[in-house]
Formats: structure tokens, C-alpha cells, sequence
């Protein structure tokens, strides 16, 4: 299990990139800051969900 599927490694104001829900098919990435995390299991097998500062909400493939 590798780092962004789990709750404890993402913080708010990190820099991540996450998968969009309209995006899951093609894999399209969308870079932005952590606002909130919405998953409230400690680890998730498709990454954690946030909420960006822009109000985008997906889940966490990548800490940047």
C-alpha cells in the first residue's frame, strides 16, 4: 500500500495531484492544494478523497 492510500500522510495545504471522479476512466491527473480530507477510514484502496482549495474533490494519487 503505497503513501496516498493512507489518511495519516495527507495534511491540509500539501501539494497533491488527484483523480477526479469524471476523470477515473482516462486517469487525467488535477494538481492542486489540500483544503479537507473526506475519508475518515485511515487507509482507502483508491486513495484518500480531499476537497481542494478550489473546491475540486477527488481522490490522492500523488504527493508532490
Amino acid at each position: 500500500m503505497t503513501m496516498n492510500k493512507k489518511r495519516f500522510n495527507i495534511k491540509q495545504g500539501l501539494k497533491v495531484k488527484i483523480v477526479l471522479k469524471q476523470d477515473q476512466k482516462t486517469g487525467k491527473l488535477t494538481q492542486g492544494i489540500v483544503k479537507d480530507i473526506l475519508t475518515n477510514s485511515p487507509s482507502h484502496p483508491h486513495g484518500i478523497k480531499v476537497r481542494l482549495q478550489d473546491g475540486q474533490v477527488g481522490r490522492v494519487q500523488e504527493i508532490l
